[in-house]
């Protein structure tokens, strides 16, 4: 029998087997802390699950149990009462906190910053205080809000929040998003009712076992043990693009490669025998990614054949391996805005890129690679908007399929977007999601690529080695709103276009992404 550990767990003792289980398996599995998110475990790179140790920020997926024996572990529920409501207010009043799924996280490294600048710290944009928070940001990833306002929370933090109209900020984020969202302190708290943290107690666990079936056991590390994977790792091996330019004398070319959604809150769904099972879409869209997720048809049928009620899990190399991409293309433009796209092949992707490029030909190859679906943000659409920019230099907006439009131009080493998306009905959020498409459309341009090989098996695993820009290298972007009585639509997406634009144009349009850094970028903090 194992011995037996005893720490301190926002201020009540606890003792738990010493199994060799990790911190996060005791808090979220053992204890039911929901606040503590599994992201990217065990990689220890997503940041999801941040707590404090004796006061300290630490990773707790990577963090043996045994390690804390002795000491005290907080968690954001463990936060006093003032401090966690002063801290999800404060985001939720910059913007800075979308599906919530990576905020206590975050919430836990900047408190924990906090409490060791003191009270009296000046809070004046670009100023030590801001660097020290974009510095320690490094260990987390944000997909939705890039960045920009989580630094505006920390600098906000303990001022006067607005008063706000929350079933207009939800409408928002729903056209924003794709999918129903919440919008409140409560999500920027993690509470946005996750598939898994919802999953009722005693389910039994259901992880890939990396062959196509699915392994079981009572826990997360027993599923795991069964499942006997291999942690997946970075390759040091260079990205190769998976398509060849079409012939011809065009006037300018656009390829791109594969790339990585890189949503946190992986896939997950749970179900009872003969019920409904949960949606891996409980606060977030995950940029279309999870739209065909294949996770609750699994839970329902491993409920139905087990009799009890079963979680089932994706793994973050199983959302990198078979969760889907956009498709990489190919494009070759001439002076008249005619032209071809190359296309690994993608059921809707001719329909998507017709919608605003009626004259370039498209041509889908198949190739071996990870799926691919036209679901993801723009796709299709919006590399061919981005090619046929190059004809009018910047001078025109982009204009979404759905009528949201947006222009983006680079001024004084960051972005300055224009919007119009009609009725703006919460400036908070549509102003977060515009900046969040930015920084997408930047990442995406000048860092992100997935190495890819000629089976098909991608070989990038972890969250850093998507190539996601950091908080530290994110240029600042301004964004005006246009006020309108219009009906509102999405113009988050009309702005991952402008941006993308305007990034390339700074380049110098080179033909391959990502470019690399812009020349002369700065360190923007």
């Amino acid at each position: 029998m194992a011995a037996a550990l005893e720490f301190t767990v926002d201020g009540r003792p606890i003792e738990v087997p010493d199994d060799g289980a990790s911190l996060m398996e005791v808090l979220r599995d053992r204890l039911g802390i929901r606040a503590v998110k599994d992201g990217c475990s065990p990689q220890g790179q997503c940041g999801c699950c941040t707590v404090w140790v004796d006061g300290k920020p630490r990773v707790s997926c990577v963090t043996p149990a045994r390690r804390v024996a002795g000491r005290e572990v907080t968690t954001m529920a463990g936060l006093p009462a003032d401090v966690r409501s002063g801290w999800s207010e404060a985001f939720c009043a910059a913007g800075a906190s979308q599906c919530g799924f990576c905020t206590p996280g975050i919430i836990m490294r900047l408190a924990g910053l906090e409490a060791r600048s003191g009270a009296d710290r000046p809070r004046v944009v670009g100023d030590q205080p801001r660097s020290a928070a974009a510095t320690a940001l490094a260990a987390h990833l944000c997909r939705c809000t890039g960045w920009q306002t989580i630094l505006e929370a920390w600098e906000g933090y303990g001022t006067a929040v607005p008063q706000r109209n929350w079933p207009a900020a939800a409408r928002r984020a729903e056209l924003e998003g794709g999918v129903a969202q919440a919008v409140g302190p409560d999500v920027a708290s993690g509470e946005g009712g996750f598939a898994d943290d919802t999953a009722p107690e005693g389910a039994l666990v259901a992880l890939s076992d990396g062959q196509g079936g699915w392994a079981l056991g009572e826990t997360v590390a027993e599923a795991r043990a069964a499942a006997g994977k291999v942690q997946g790792r970075r390759t040091p091996a260079e990205a190769l693009m998976p398509l060849a330019f079409p012939e011809g004398d065009w006037a300018v070319r656009l390829r791109t490669s594969w790339v990585e959604p890189a949503y946190l809150e992986t896939d997950a769904s749970w179900c009872t025998p003969g019920g409904e099972p949960a949606t891996p879409l409980a606060n977030g869209g995950a940029f279309g990614a999870k739209l065909a997720s294949p996770l609750p048809g699994v839970a329902r049928k491993l409920a139905d054949e087990h009799g009890r009620p079963v979680r089932v899990l994706w793994s973050r190399e199983d959302t990198v391996r078979h969760g889907p991409k956009r498709p990489p293309m190919a494009i070759g433009v001439n002076a008249n805005g005619r032209g071809l796209v190359r296309v690994v092949r993608t059921p809707g992707v001719a329909e998507a890129i017709a919608l605003v490029a009626p004259g370039l030909k498209v041509e889908e190859v198949a190739i071996a690679g990870p799926p691919t679906s036209v679901a993801m943000r723009g796709a299709g659409w919006v590399e061919a908007a981005v090619a046929l920019s190059f004809l009018h230099d910047g001078t025109q907006p982009m204009v979404a399929p759905d009528g949201g439009s947006a222009r983006a131009e680079w001024s004084e080493g960051g972005f300055r977007v224009q919007v119009r998306g009609g009725n703006p009905l919460d400036e908070i959020v549509l102003r977060s999601y515009c900046i969040g498409a930015a920084h997408m459309a930047y990442s995406w341009v000048t860092s992100e690529a997935l190495t890819v090989d000629l089976h098909g098996e991608v070989h990038d695993l972890t969250i850093r080695s998507f190539g996601v820009v950091p908080a530290s290298r994110m240029p600042p972007v301004e964004v005006e709103i246009e006020p309108s009585d219009d009906p509102p639509v999405n113009c988050s997406d009309a702005v991952f276009a402008a941006v993308a634009a305007a990034t390339w144009r700074v380049a110098g349009y080179p033909a391959d992404w990502p470019t690399g850094p812009l020349p002369g970028q700065p360190d923007w903090l």
